[in-house]
């Protein structure tokens, strides 16, 4: 046995009488009381105890102050047995009901159920390895694992099985039966290895505990009714003896401990030290046996060895059995046998009666040196018996060594007695027999301690490490020299120890320091890392100067330590590679606490793994001592970075960044210095940022409201803001190798991101100048205006974004050249907001579909834009509440809401959703706004600026100037004279432009369309009237028409023109006259106008026929949805007479004859006219009509001098 155990004890109950047992009268107990009885008991350790009760409750008790730990454990019948595994993690219940369900002891959560015991489950128990559980339950016996809670053989029938035990190795296992005596199983394969049949039966109750083994797992004891039994697996020889009377080597020790309830089970303490008794009272008590047991029964259990009180104090004047010379006991000691053996040849040939100490010494030298023969020659002593074992052993003579060694106590001195057994020990050792001699020696080291001979267990300890040591038992030697230590002589010499060095060559001198350095060779072979490392700490806790007493310990030292850790240093880094951030993290410190030469290494890569799990201050820590340990290292300031970076705390992670960089700079290593091209500094980061967030704010708005402060910021308050921010500064730490300038686009964008307010003006909203006063929209006097501009923000900051801009307050209406840019770029800006919220003022909560096309918000100019352009909108009612209850991300994505815009708009949902000034034409957006008004005239223009892509600059103050000034940029733009389908009254900017956009409203003339049968038709008509010349010729003149031109006020328009040859009034009727003319090649017209037209012909009237594109290309109509081109138009030519080309289409394409009389025939179809009269400069003007002049074309009669392809420049 490696340690005796301090106690063992086997319990039996008799459950007849009053529960009693052996005690002292005034013993000390502790009781725990519940309000079940309790059926089941064991220790978790020296301080805790489990116990199971009848009403299926498991608790865990504190012993110290009798206090519940963690959760009750439950099942649904009454516990009949516990178990707790040797490791402490699980517990194992047996219950009534058949159930065995093992539990987590840590957190008391159950881990499996098991319910395959078909009656009471009487008994069970845990494997020593901790795998496997047993149980019984009257009928038979069944194994478990306990990892997976999987039966791992099949049932093993043993009729009125009460109780189960593994063996301490886990080996075998043995069942108990009430009446059919005991079984012995292989827990491997469940063979029976030894059937006791009925005459093993316990005979005993259930509820008792029949069974248990020795400490070797050689006797198996069982108990029974006032008796136990013991069965010696040996020879299968049994012993019997009864627990009420003393019987020869077996004793009672003291006196009856008595309880008034019934006891149903007991438990003994992993010491040995307490005794818990479960009683049907609900009475847990603990028993201290230190107050019932004498302490030597804590030590040993019996005291039949004899106890001699010999000394081992030698004389002075000599070692114990030994007289040697100093001069020769100096050779000896310093290990030179051959001259040693010449020194004690001198002395007993200058002797002339050697005596038999110098014979026996020289024996022993030649011994060691392996003269045989010569080693013989001794004298009768003990000392010389001694000396020829040894000789004998070298030769190999076993027995005669053991014979001869025995004659030496014959002649010995009653003092020498103990030192002789001890020399017989380490010879039956040194002669094979080890194992015996272990054991011997074991057991003198326990007596010793037992008797308080400090000097002899010092002795003895030394003695049996040398043995665990030769034996290759490392880890045993520790433990027993640790625990000798302070027993060591105070002179710091054991001459006992002298002589056995002497006789055998043991060495005794740093015992524990060798061990210890073999065990960690042979922990470290067996690849027992983590037990290596705990060894190799001892090691580095002993004294400094002990260790640098011996050059070789000192060098083992910084080898091995290099070793384990660089062997803990790979295990990490695999660890870390598969991501097991614990088990990396875990190595690197264990490398760490060996304190190995090169630590920085190590100190790094514990930091990324600590990074990598998010432990930002543990991994800064690491880093810390990194760049502590080696400033010159640059990787300990990168890991510096990390950690802080990670930690959020940017400021210190960009100045550990730039030390970094500075340190690989400065290296005195090129292949370091090589590396700096691999890393971008901070300030190439902020360039990049600065770029971009000066890029971003040029489309921004000038001036937003901080919704965190309430205040007013322009540009430059915003970027020191946003340099502040962490945004900005993890944005800087973050990059340190390339930049990434979709990562800083989508930052930037994210941080300056803003939100648009859409609403209708209600009088004195806040403006810039009192917001500015206020310092912060929070600030403002309480009305519902300002509430509206606060909850605005507090919507925008509820939404997560920082930035707010409303026309309210956001644009400084008194700086004109800040109002003039805020109306030109507001399109843009509500296109490229975050999101627009539009506050409906006039829609009640809760909202109904069509409350917000009927809101007046619909009806305003400005609302057009910013309905179109944004991306994201949200409809709020005059609570703020979501319309119609939509919390989405984007009302633009709700089908309610868009078709019921796109219904009132008479647009596609589509156009809505993803608006583009492209996606629709002129005509489209002119009928949009048509309907939309402004408090201020100018605006209903200005705020068709973005819609249309103008370029128009504001001018308040112009009026309806404002209107032709966009419609003249229109049309110079795109070409597009769909402008001039309109009736009404004319502007003072250009006769030919409406003074109101409101015209628009009225879809315009569109002729049917010509095509298929009906074109052929008209043709082939054609075709009889108009040679192909004459139809070329009119084709040219209308193909080669210049664009039109838009300047000034003045517009150059190409047109068809018909002259007025005669013209009357046929009827007046309040301000409009009704007028007949005479047309050339129209025939007559009627038309009304309020205008007085000369009647006397002394100034020119046509009708003109504008829509070259429809008679060109018709396809694209003259005023259908989406008919109009674009608007990014072509050159203009500033002739007005010339034939310059108007998308003159070549020779090829035309198609010759055919192709021009296609272009005469829509010519020939009605139109929507306009009227012009001519002017004293050969300008003219337009005649406004309320009505739409459609005229009928002039069919198939056209010859090439009634068609007149023109420019004309109007006023």
């Amino acid at each position: 046995m490696r340690a005796s155990p301090r106690f063992a004890v086997l319990f039996s109950t008799n459950l007849q009488d009053k529960s009693c047992w052996k005690a002292c009268p005034q013993q000390q107990r502790i009781e725990i009381v519940s309000q079940s009885n309790v059926q089941a008991v064991t220790f978790i350790d020296e301080g805790q105890v489990i116990g199971g009760y009848g009403n299926g409750d498991v608790r865990r008790w504190k012993i110290e102050d009798g206090q519940q730990q963690g959760p009750t454990m439950q099942v649904s019948g009454s516990i009949s047995c516990i178990a707790i595994s040797q490791d402490g993690r699980r517990v194992v219940s047996g219950d009534s009901k058949g159930k065995v369900i093992v539990w987590n002891a840590a957190n008391h959560e159950k881990v499996h159920e098991i319910t395959e015991d078909e009656h009471y489950v009487c008994a069970v128990d845990i494997s020593g390895d901790c795998t496997r559980i047993a149980s019984v339950d009257y009928y038979s016996a069944r194994i478990f694992s306990i990892a997976s809670g999987a039966r791992l053989l099949p049932p093993l029938t043993h009729y009125g099985a009460i109780g189960i035990r593994f063996s301490p190795d886990s080996s075998r296992f043995a069942s108990a039966s009430y009446d059919h005596g005991f079984r012995i199983y292989n827990t491997n394969n469940g063979d029976i290895l030894y059937d006791s049949g009925p005459k093993g039966s316990p005979n005993t109750s259930p509820s008792a505990t029949p069974l248990a083994w020795s400490s070797d797992g050689q006797q198996l004891f069982i108990a029974s009714i006032s008796k136990i039994t013991s069965f010696d697996l040996s020879d299968e020889s049994y012993s019997e003896w009864s627990i009420h009377e003393t019987r020869i080597g077996t004793s009672i020790v003291g006196s009856t401990i008595t309880h008034t309830t019934l006891i149903s089970c007991v438990a003994l303490s992993p010491s040995g030290e307490y005794l818990a008794c479960g009683s049907n009272g609900g009475k847990i008590t603990i028993h201290n046996l230190a107050d019932v047991l004498h302490p030597d029964y804590f030590v040993h259990g019996s005291r039949t060895l004899p106890d001699p009180p010999i000394p081992l104090q030698p004389h002075p004047s000599r070692l114990p059995l030994i007289q040697v010379s100093e001069e020769a006991l100096k050779s000896w000691t310093q290990g030179e046998p051959t001259n040693t053996e010449v020194l004690l040849s001198e002395e007993i040939a200058g002797a002339p009666s050697p005596s038999h100490y110098l014979l026996a010494n020289r024996a022993l030298i030649r011994a060691g040196l392996k003269h045989w023969p010569k080693s013989l020659q001794i004298q009768p002593s003990p000392i010389g018996y001694i000396a020829m074992a040894v000789a004998l052993l070298g030769t190999g003579d076993r027995k005669g060594a053991l014979c001869t060694f025995d004659l030496a106590f014959h002649d010995c001195e009653p003092h020498d007695i103990r030192l002789l057994l001890l020399l017989k020990l380490i010879l039956v050792f040194e002669s094979g027999d080890q194992e015996e001699a272990i054991t011997h020696v074991d057991y003198l080291v326990e007596r010793a301690t037992n008797d308080n001979e400090d000097h002899v267990t010092y002795l003895y300890t030394q003695v049996l490490g040398v043995m665990y040591m030769k034996k290759g038992h490392h880890g045993y030697v520790i433990p027993s020299i640790e625990c000798a230590k302070n027993l060591a002589p105070k002179d710091t010499r054991c001459p006992p120890l002298e002589t056995i060095s002497l006789i055998f060559g043991w060495s005794f001198n740093g015992l524990a320091m060798v061990a210890q350095q073999r065990l960690c060779e042979t922990l470290y072979a067996d690849e027992h890392i983590a037990e290596t490392v705990k060894v190799l700490l001892n090691i580095l806790r002993t004294p400094k100067a002990e260790i640098q007493a011996s050059k070789e310990t000192t060098d083992w030292i910084k080898e091995f330590t290099t070793k384990c850790a660089l062997r803990l240093e790979h295990d990490g880094d695999a660890a870390f590679k598969c991501v097991k951030l614990d088990d990396a993290i875990t190595q690197y410190s264990t490398a760490l606490s060996l304190s190995p030469p090169s630590r920085v290494g190590l100190f790094i890569k514990r930091s990324h793994a600590r990074a990598a799990k998010g432990l930002w201050e543990d991994a800064l820590q690491d880093a810390n001592e990194a760049v502590k340990a080696d400033h010159s290292c640059p990787w300990g300031y990168e890991a510096k970075h990390m950690a802080l970076h990670g930690a959020r705390r940017y400021d210190e992670a960009i100045d550990a960044f730039k030390s970094m960089l500075q340190v690989i700079e400065r290296s005195r290593d090129p292949e370091i210095r090589q590396l700096r091209k691999n890393y971008i500094s901070p300030s190439v980061t902020i360039a990049a940022i600065d770029d971009n967030v000066r890029e971003n704010l040029k489309s921004y708005p000038l001036v937003v409201i901080d919704v965190s402060t309430g205040c007013l910021c322009d540009s430059p308050e915003r970027v020191r803001i946003f340099k502040a921010s962490m945004s900005f500064k993890e944005l800087v730490s973050s990059m340190t190798r390339e930049l990434d300038n979709e990562r800083i686009l989508r930052v930037v964008a994210r941080f300056f991101g803003y939100v648009t307010l859409s609403h209708v003006w209600q009088g004195n909203e806040p403006s810039f100048q009192e917001v500015h006063a206020a310092k912060s929209v929070w600030n403002l006097s309480d009305t519902p205006l300002s509430a509206k501009l606060r909850n605005f923000c507090e919507e925008t900051r509820r939404l997560g974004h920082n930035w707010a801009w409303s026309d309210t307050c956001c644009i400084d209406k008194g700086m004109s050249s800040i109002l003039n840019e805020s109306v030109t770029s507001m399109y843009k800006w509500y296109a490229d907001s975050a999101a627009t919220l539009v506050f409906l003022s006039g829609v009640a909560h809760p909202s109904r579909p069509g409350d917000l096309t009927r809101s007046l918000w619909m009806t305003r100019a400005w609302t057009l834009q910013e309905l179109l352009s944004p991306k994201i909108i949200f409809f709020y009612d005059s609570t703020w509440k979501p319309y119609l209850g939509d919390t989405g991300k984007n009302h633009k994505e709700f089908p309610e809401i868009m078709q019921e815009l796109a219904d009132a708009l008479k647009i596609p949902c589509g156009t809505i959703i993803k608006f583009s000034p492209d996606d629709l034409g002129v005509q489209e957006k002119l009928r949009l706004a048509s309907t939309r008004h402004a408090s201020v005239e100018e605006d209903v223009a200005y705020s068709l600026i973005g819609i249309f892509k103008s370029d128009i600059r504001p001018h308040y103050g112009e009026g309806e100037d404002a209107l032709g000034h966009l419609l003249e940029e229109v049309v110079s733009r795109s070409g597009e004279v769909i402008v001039l389908a309109w009736s009404g009254r004319s502007s003072s900017y250009n006769s030919c432009l409406p003074a109101s956009v409101s015209v628009y409203s009225k879809l315009p003339y569109n002729p049917p369309p010509l095509e298929g049968d009906e074109m052929e038709t008209c043709i082939a008509k054609l075709r009889g009237k108009l040679l192909q010349q004459v139809a070329l010729q009119i084709y040219h003149a209308i193909n080669l028409l210049p664009p039109v031109h838009f300047a000034t006020r003045r517009l150059r328009l190409p047109c068809i023109t018909f002259r007025v040859k005669g013209l009357r009034v046929l009827m007046r009727s309040g301000n409009e006259n009704l007028y007949r003319a005479k047309v050339s090649g129209l025939g007559n017209v009627e038309f009304m106008t309020t205008d007085d037209l000369p009647l006397d012909q002394r100034r020119t009237v046509v009708f003109v026929h504008p829509w070259i594109r429809h008679i060109l290309a018709p396809s694209s109509g003259v005023c259908t949805s989406g008919s109009d081109t674009s608007e990014s138009g072509s050159g203009h030519s500033s002739r007005s007479d010339g034939p310059t080309p108007f998308r003159a289409v070549p020779e090829s394409r035309v198609g010759g004859y055919a192709r021009a009389l296609q272009i005469i025939a829509r010519l020939g179809q009605p139109f929507n006219a306009l009227l012009l009269v001519g002017q004293p400069n050969g300008e003219y003007r337009r005649v406004a009509a309320d009505h739409e002049i459609v005229v009928q074309g002039p069919g198939i009669d056209i010859t090439s001098k009634s068609i007149r392809a023109k420019v004309l420049e109007i006023l």
